[in-house]
């Protein structure tokens, strides 16, 4: 006869109430988690800081300028059923302009015509004129946006935001330029007299002769120097081969190959010069016997060869861009009004936490309800803020953007709160968790159409209301996913002692 040992009793599980059961739930440890690291991330030095936080603010907080340009092209649409490329080409010949096809319907007209020139020259190219529209395509609109953004840069002004505004058709008809930290007599003289760039060789005296235009140009480095390691600036450019071609026909023809010194190469921009320099001995021998795509521009040694380096980079891509332009719009913020608009943006939010915080005491007049609402709330606006330090400048609407995410959580908060409630307390856990439940899809449904919403303003692309958009929509997924979901458990918590 044998004897069976009875198994040991399981340990028990142990439960905990209160706060040790809300630090201890996986949703509150993630939001606490989130608002350490973006704590950091504001805080915490990295990279070319300049003030206390890592902050990125926009003109209107940081003072600068914008300017609004007006692109001088059109965009023609064509009846169905012609050759595109062949109406393209009989337009650009037509108009004595550069027309690209950029569909099977549309044609870009890089110069700005009346609508009786266009519709004359498409019908003089055998198609039918259905209508036109001033801007660019896509494609040219991207360059624009490129050459911009590298010609702005060059000069140091790193905080620079080009926004093409492009319409439903996809035409872009104006591009808006921000610049922190400029003042707009600065930012127009940076923007606003890019025009025509051409080469120009002396013949006799102070005479000259055309040689190429900057459609020539094809490409455009940044200043180096010469040798590499040296204290001696330049800018290394390519031209293509019709532009190489011209340069050797001018550079023999007026004899700078055998006395380069008498016959210098200049750079013009809208007429004035920009650049002068002879030929050194190595080109004048390679041009005598064939074209050069790729030449090099030294400006000098030091600081001043440098800067000059830089000026004329932008001279060499200002004649690359594909349209003419004209500032349609322009504006500024001083520093010290940025300063100012700082100080009432901080007043603004503290005012508006204040009030939340009043009206939700003024509702519940429980301490142990209003603490964990305005926490989560704070809580949602430094998440906001450490993303906003990697993707988002803020500027005025961004502000506001935040202001309204302090309301519209306050108002999911109290939705809950009511929701889950019972004459003060909350009901069983099963019951809650129902009543959470449904408070959740409540207010997942307004979360839904608010994003819907706003969607637009983000694929519309309308400048400051993108920001204005996006901070709106970061605050209403942090939310719904994170923090209201964990105040959920902290009020079950709290108020089931």
């Amino acid at each position: 006869m044998s004897s069976k040992k009875s198994p040991a009793p399981k340990k028990a599980k142990k439960e905990y109430t209160g706060w040790s059961a809300v630090i201890r739930d996986p949703r509150v440890i993630l939001v606490l988690v989130l608002v350490a690291l973006s704590l950091a991330a504001i805080f915490v030095p990295f990279g070319d800081r300049e003030g206390f936080t890592n902050l990125q603010f926009g003109l209107d907080l940081d003072g600068g300028s914008w300017i609004q340009l007006e692109l001088q092209s059109e965009v023609v649409t064509i009846g169905q059923g012609a050759d595109v490329n062949v109406v393209a080409e009989s337009v650009g010949k037509t108009l004595d302009c550069t027309v690209v096809p950029i569909s099977l319907t549309k044609i870009e007209v890089q110069k700005s015509a009346t609508v009786d020139e266009l519709r004359a020259a498409v019908e003089a190219a055998g198609a039918t004129y259905v209508g036109s529209n001033p801007g660019v395509g896509t494609d040219t609109a991207d360059t624009i946006k490129r050459i911009l953004e590298s010609k702005l840069n060059s000069l140091g002004t790193s905080d620079v935001k080009v926004n093409t505004l492009t319409n439903m058709d996809g035409v872009t008809q104006f591009v808006r330029i921000e610049m922190a930290g400029v003042d707009l007599q600065t930012a127009q003289e940076l923007v606003g007299t890019q025009g025509l760039f051409e080469l120009r060789i002396v013949t006799t005296g102070n005479e000259t002769a055309h040689v190429l235009y900057g459609d020539s140009v094809v490409s455009v480095q940044t200043p180096t120097q010469n040798p590499a390691g040296s204290n001696n600036w330049g800018v290394a450019f390519g031209i293509d081969n019709a532009g190489a071609e011209a340069l050797q026909q001018a550079c023999i023809y007026y004899g700078a190959t055998t006395n380069p010194t008498a016959h210098e190469l200049e750079m013009y921009l809208d007429g004035n010069l920009v650049y002068s320099a002879p030929l050194s001995s190595d080109l004048a021998s390679s041009i005598a016997k064939n074209p050069v795509n790729s030449l090099y521009a030294g400006t000098g040694s030091g600081d001043e060869g440098k800067a000059q380096a830089q000026e004329l980079e932008i001279h060499l891509r200002a004649g690359a861009l594909p349209v003419q332009v004209q500032i349609a719009g322009s504006g500024s913020t001083s520093a010290v009004l940025g300063d100012y608009f700082k100080v009432v943006c901080l007043i603004a939010a503290i005012a508006a936490l204040a009030a939340v915080a009043l009206m939700v005491y003024l509702r519940y007049r429980t301490p142990e309800i209003v603490l964990p609402m305005i926490a989560t709330n704070v809580s949602e606006i430094i998440i906001l803020l450490g993303i906003a330090v990697f993707i988002q400048q803020l500027d005025i609407a961004a502000i506001a953007a935040l202001i309204a995410v302090l309301g519209t959580g306050i108002d999911q908060l109290v939705i809950i709160t009511d929701e889950v409630m019972h004459e003060g307390r909350v009901p069983s856990q099963a019951l809650y968790l129902k009543r959470l439940k449904r408070a959740l899809v409540i207010i997942m449904t307004s979360a839904a159409t608010v994003i819907i919403a706003m969607f637009p303003l983000i694929i519309m692309d309308l400048s400051t209301l993108k920001g204005f958009a996006i901070i709106s929509i970061l605050g209403i997924l942090i939310g719904v996913l994170l923090t209201r979901p964990a105040y959920g458990k902290v009020v079950m918590e709290i108020m089931a002692k």
